[in-house]
């Protein structure tokens, strides 16, 4: 499984990747058919709370993207909430088959 971070506007720390890498190895766990996760990060409005938006899409082949877009005041809720999300849209997509 690949994993890409792609921080937009700022410099991404190693203890956000390293959380998101585990998270997503998490997530691999449960969905064995996943190849890529693509995370991206952004800061809306800096000023305000609830301002990190991430954007979470996950391929899996023979199956439709499966993309989750949330935002939290950290980075880390966000990507966990988005990660329940493409949980959710992922089992349904197995309910389907």
């Amino acid at each position: 499984m690949d994993v890409r971070i792609q921080p937009i506007h700022f410099d991404v720390s190693e203890k956000l990747v390293d959380f998101i890498n585990k998270k997503a190895d998490k997530l691999a766990r449960r969905c064995p058919a996943i190849t890529v996760v693509d995370v991206t990060l952004k800061v809306v409005k800096p000023e305000t709370s609830n301002n990190k938006e991430v954007v979470v899409r996950v391929t899996v082949p023979q199956a439709p993207e499966v993309v989750a877009n949330k935002v939290a005041d950290t980075f880390e809720e966000a990507y966990d909430l988005a990660l329940e999300a493409v949980e959710r849209q992922i089992s349904k997509n197995k309910d389907k088959k």
